[in-house]
């Protein structure tokens, strides 16, 4: 795991915990969309880079059901455990935020963060293999409510956005190392 150096002091740092259990609610939040969608979602990380993927469409219309889903497996945990998947979240996005990837997804600042967040919520497989050839992103796919998931439910439970202490920032253009000019 690269950068997780970023922390201010004091601040709990990321965990390989933090971040397995990030794609493990991921995956779980996945499975009782059906199999057709996830079939699709495998098929993203399985493609050549910039191959073409039938039935993209299904994944765009289970959006809702996925946030759906992955709310449901969050019922149980505490503000400190949506800290951390928000950190992780957080870390994810700003890992890779580059120019290099923007050229692929397209969008404003906006829609380059919700691109970004496509890109986590299809979970570890994709997002490893987009980190590693941004070529295997989807132009124009986005997944906003990812962005902020973790940070959203936890303003819901305890009326206080969590702060994660990590001094990035998931916001697009942020990683300096990605946009070089």
């Amino acid at each position: 795991m690269r950068g997780y150096d970023l922390a201010v002091a004091g601040a709990r740092v990321l965990t390989a915990d933090d971040e397995a259990r990030l794609w493990e609610l991921v995956e779980a939040a996945w499975t009782p969309l059906g199999a057709a969608v996830n079939q699709v979602r495998r098929a993203l990380a399985a493609r050549r880079p910039s191959g073409h993927v039938d039935g993209l469409p299904v994944l765009k219309g289970a959006r809702e059901a996925l946030v759906g889903s992955l709310t449901g497996r969050c019922d149980e945990l505490t503000g400190d455990e949506l800290t951390a998947l928000d950190r992780v979240v957080e870390r994810k996005l700003y890992d890779i935020d580059s120019a290099d990837l923007h050229a692929v997804t397209g969008g404003s600042q906006d829609g380059f963060l919700y691109a970004r967040g496509f890109v986590v919520a299809m979970g570890r497989g994709f997002y490893y293999a987009v980190a590693a050839d941004v070529q295997m992103a989807v132009p124009w796919a986005e997944l906003e409510e990812m962005c902020y998931f973790f940070a959203h439910l936890h303003h819901e439970r305890y009326s206080s956005f969590p702060a994660t202490g990590s001094g990035i920032s998931r916001e697009s253009c942020s990683n300096q190392a990605g946009w070089p000019y």
